[in-house]
């Protein structure tokens, strides 16, 4: 180039991959079992595309009773953490969620939990 008035031209393309969370299995059905007795499972989080660190958060839903009483029977608990990570092949490590569900007045739910990224994802 220096100098040289003769031009290049260069043409990048590419793909633009955005950060998504998967999940095995893809919905939860918990057992029915007597009032007051905790009932659990356990989810894997499936995250894909993440170039740097994220953590997981998750919104638990809020029931309405039928006296207009508002209570959150379910928990969830992360083993191992709830941060994604890109391993050094590049792919993102899987996450364990337990997901419990405990009440002590009768209640049938059906409905999502959301769980996001930092950014919203």
């Amino acid at each position: 180039l220096n100098d040289n008035p003769s031009h290049y031209k260069i043409t990048l393309s590419g793909t633009v991959k955005s950060p998504k969370i998967n999940f095995d299995p893809p919905f939860l059905m918990l057992m029915p079992v007597p009032l007051d007795v905790k009932t659990e499972t356990a989810i894997n989080i499936i995250p894909q595309d993440y170039l740097r660190q994220s953590q997981i958060q998750v919104e638990l839903p809020e029931l309405e009773l039928e006296d207009g009483d508002r209570i959150y029977p379910f928990s969830v608990q992360f083993p191992e953490g709830r941060d994604i990570v890109l391993s050094s092949d590049g792919t993102n490590k899987e996450l364990i969620c337990h997901i419990s569900f405990r009440s002590s007045r009768p209640v049938s739910f059906l409905g999502n939990m959301f769980f996001t990224d930092e950014e919203g994802n």
